[in-house]
C-alpha cells in the first residue's frame, strides 16, 4: 500500500497576481490535484504561472460531500492543494471542513502561507496591532448586525470586518450610532488597480462614501474602546505640536507634518489628516 499524500492549504493573491510565494507556485505544480473554490478564477492564476495541474472544485455548497472523496485520494497517495478565490483558505471562505476531515484521518496538513486581506488592511490602518479581533462578515439583518456591534462596545481590541460594498454605508452608520465616533479604516480593492484606503473618524468616512458609488471587496478596521481614547490623545498631542510650530512661523505645512511625524512617532497619514483639519483645509 502506498504512503498517503498530504493536504496543502495554499494562500493565493487577493488581487495582484505577483503576491504569491515561490513555494506556493512550486507546491501547485508538484501536487497531483488542486481543489479550488472557483475553478474559473483559479485557472487565471494557474495560467499566469503556466501551472498545468488538474483542477477540481470544492466550495461551500459541496464541501461536506466532496471532502471525504478528496481525503480518499490523499489516502491512496495523492497530494492535494486547496485554494480559495483569493487569500488564505478557511478565513471567511471554505476549507475548514476539509482540514478537519484530513486531521481526523491522520493526514498531514501543511500550511503554505501568504496573503490575507485582514492582515493586509490591519498593517496599513495606523491602529494598534498588538491585540486585534477578526469578526468576519457582520450579519445581513439590521437587528442582528446591531446586536453584534453592541457586544463590542467595551472591547478595547482593534476590530476587523469584511463587508460588501452595498452594505458599507449602513454598516458605517450603525457603527457610528452604537460605538460612537471612532477612528475607522475602509480598505477597498487591496492590491488591485483601484486600491483605496480611507482613514478617519466615522463621521468623516461616512461623508466620504455618501458622495460616491462603492465597488469592490472591502475590509473594515475600527478602533476598540481604549484604542479610540488613544487616538483622541494622539490628536491632542498633534494639535499641541501644530500650535507650537505655527506660532514659530516660516515652517511649510510639509515640513511641519514631517517634524510632527518624527517627534511623536505617529503614522504620517494621521498627522497629515490632522494638520490639514487644524489648518482649515
Amino acid at each position: 500500500m502506498s504512503e498517503p499524500g498530504k493536504l496543502y492549504v495554499v494562500a493565493t493573491p487577493i488581487g495582484n497576481l505577483e503576491d504569491i510565494t515561490l513555494r506556493a507556485i512550486r507546491i501547485l505544480r508538484e501536487v497531483s490535484l488542486i481543489a479550488a473554490e472557483d475553478t474559473r478564477r483559479t485557472r487565471i492564476l494557474l495560467g499566469h504561472y503556466d501551472i498545468r495541474t488538474p483542477l477540481t472544485s470544492l466550495y461551500e455548497q459541496n464541501e461536506s460531500s466532496k471532502s471525504p472523496v478528496l481525503i480518499d485520494k490523499i489516502k491512496e497517495g495523492q497530494s492535494i492543494a486547496y485554494v480559495t478565490d483569493a487569500g488564505t483558505p478557511a478565513i471567511s471562505d471554505p476549507g475548514y471542513l476539509l482540514v478537519r476531515h484530513a486531521i481526523e484521518a491522520g493526514i498531514g496538513v501543511i500550511p503554505v502561507p501568504g496573503v490575507s486581506a485582514l492582515i493586509t488592511a490591519l498593517c496599513v490602518s495606523g491602529l494598534p496591532m498588538d491585540h486585534f479581533v477578526f469578526q468576519g462578515f457582520l450579519p445581513e439583518k439590521k437587528g442582528k448586525r446591531k446586536a453584534v456591534l453592541l457586544s463590542l462596545l467595551e472591547d478595547s481590541r482593534t476590530q476587523i470586518f469584511y463587508e460588501s460594498p452595498n452594505r458599507l454605508p449602513a454598516t458605517l452608520k450603525d457603527m457610528r450610532e452604537l460605538l460612537g465616533n471612532r477612528f475607522v479604516v475602509v480598505a477597498r480593492e487591496l492590491t488591485k488597480v483601484y486600491e483605496e484606503v480611507v482613514r478617519g473618524e466615522l463621521d468623516e468616512v461616512i461623508r466620504a462614501f455618501e458622495e460616491k458609488a462603492v465597488k469592490g471587496e472591502i475590509t473594515l478596521v475600527i478602533a476598540g474602546k481604549r484604542n479610540q481614547e488613544d487616538m483622541a490623545d494622539t490628536e491632542e498631542r498633534i494639535r499641541r505640536r501644530y500650535d507650537f510650530l505655527s506660532a514659530q512661523g516660516g515652517i511649510s505645512k510639509r515640513d511641519m507634518i514631517d517634524r510632527i511625524t518624527e517627534e511623536l512617532a505617529v503614522p504620517r497619514k494621521i498627522v497629515y489628516n490632522a494638520v490639514h483639519r487644524l489648518s482649515g483645509e
